[in-house]
């Protein structure tokens, strides 16, 4: 089995440790614990992680969030991976600091990555994860906030919370969505 886990987020060292960014700080985490590194492809980062007999491309988008959508049907395309086992991870403004949403399919709720995959897929129906940053923010400065650097108490949080989503991920790949979602939403 294939699986194409794409973690949204900005390229560049400025975007590095933004909320925006939580998608590659995943990757970039379960690629440590794993000993494999990336390497500059076409419209991404890539990897290729081994998890008990699946393969998974892991993806960091270079064409910035909001066209996202380039990267990930370019790479499930060029990998011949179906939609049903690719599984997107973004940050969402909507959920408190550090909680895990898991779906099976949905729109993008504002979320400008998911948008640029909705369209460009044309489908909804993809296996996504949400991670909290919550919106502690003043009006008009949601740009700042999401482009904004972690917080103590968030960079304090942020590595068990990451250790779930790699979890989640783990389990995707191995008993499916469903399965997922029930162990690890609102957890």
């Amino acid at each position: 089995m294939k699986y194409l886990i794409a973690g949204l987020g900005n390229f560049g060292e400025q975007y590095a440790s933004t909320r925006h960014n939580i998608g590659f700080m995943v990757l970039d985490t379960l690629a440590g614990v794993s000993n494999i590194s990336f390497s500059d492809k076409r419209y991404g980062f890539v990897s290729v992680y081994r998890y008990k007999a699946r393969t998974c491309l892991l993806l960091k988008p270079t064409t910035y969030m909001n066209l996202s959508g380039r990267a990930v049907n370019y790479w499930l395309q060029k990998e011949k991976v179906s939609h049903e086992n690719l599984f997107v991870i973004v940050d969402d403004l909507a959920l408190p600091f550090g909680t895990i949403r898991i779906r099976a399919k949905g729109g993008d709720g504002g979320h400008n990555g998911l948008y640029s995959i909705n369209q460009v897929l044309g489908r909804q129906d993809y296996p996504r994860l949400r991670f909290g940053i919550g919106g502690d923010y003043n009006r008009g400065a949601q740009v700042n906030y999401v482009l904004g650097e972690l917080s103590g108490e968030e960079k304090l949080i942020l590595p068990g919370r990451i250790e779930k989503v790699i979890e989640s991920i783990h389990s995707f790949v191995t008993v499916g969505i469903e399965r997922t979602m029930n162990l690890y939403n609102n957890k």
